[in-house]
């Protein structure tokens, strides 16, 4: 698993702070909350994706709309996997990795956003080994990102805060809505990517 404490976040330039102590709080969350959709909205919009996250949040009704995006996610997502070199011993992990990705997008389709997050989780932690290797599993690695670009530096800190969710109780009973936005932002990010 890739390290990303949580206090991570005051290396963040001061612009940015702010959002990303309230979407993760260094604290935790208060007793059954998770972050709120305005603050996902802002990061969305500080990761440069806010437009396409606003569309598809407002489109999370239209089976179609989503059903198109998540197959673009898929697409895109197996595309970055085939096409990042690694050793060849590591190959099997490429594999694995794209075999992992239709649970996720089914569980998507079902509403299921508590489950999607525990699937998405290590989806991202093993993405960003094969993007970074060891690096992705050093204490510092948000704060390498960050230093390589301030967008995906966020991205992949965003990606150990959901990787950190697992099993959280919060998650167990929040919202579909809010999960959703928590989940959505990542997928529009690798979209994109």
């Amino acid at each position: 698993m890739f390290k990303s404490p949580l206090s991570v976040s005051k290396i963040f330039p001061e612009e940015y702070r702010a959002v990303t102590e309230e979407l993760f709080p260094s604290g935790g969350f208060p007793q059954g909350k998770g972050p709120s959709q305005k603050t996902v909205q802002a990061f969305a919009d500080i990761l440069g994706l806010g437009e396409d996250f606003r569309q598809l949040l407002s489109s999370h009704r239209s089976g179609r709309a989503v059903g198109d995006f998540l197959e673009r996610f898929q697409n895109n997502l197996d595309l970055l996997i085939q096409k990042t070199w690694v050793d060849k011993s590591e190959e099997a992990r490429k594999e694995k990795l794209l075999d992992n990705i239709p649970p996720l997008i089914a569980s998507i389709e079902k509403g299921d956003y508590a489950q999607a997050l525990e699937e998405f989780g290590p989806i991202l932690d093993e993405l960003a080994y094969l993007f970074f290797g060891a690096q992705s599993q050093k204490e510092d690695f948000s704060e390498y990102a960050l230093r390589i670009d301030e967008q995906m530096g966020l991205f992949w800190w965003y990606g150990a805060q959901i990787n950190a969710l697992r099993g959280a109780s919060w998650v167990k009973n929040a919202g579909a809505d809010d999960l959703q936005a928590l989940l959505l932002v990542g997928i529009c990010y690798l979209t994109n990517f």
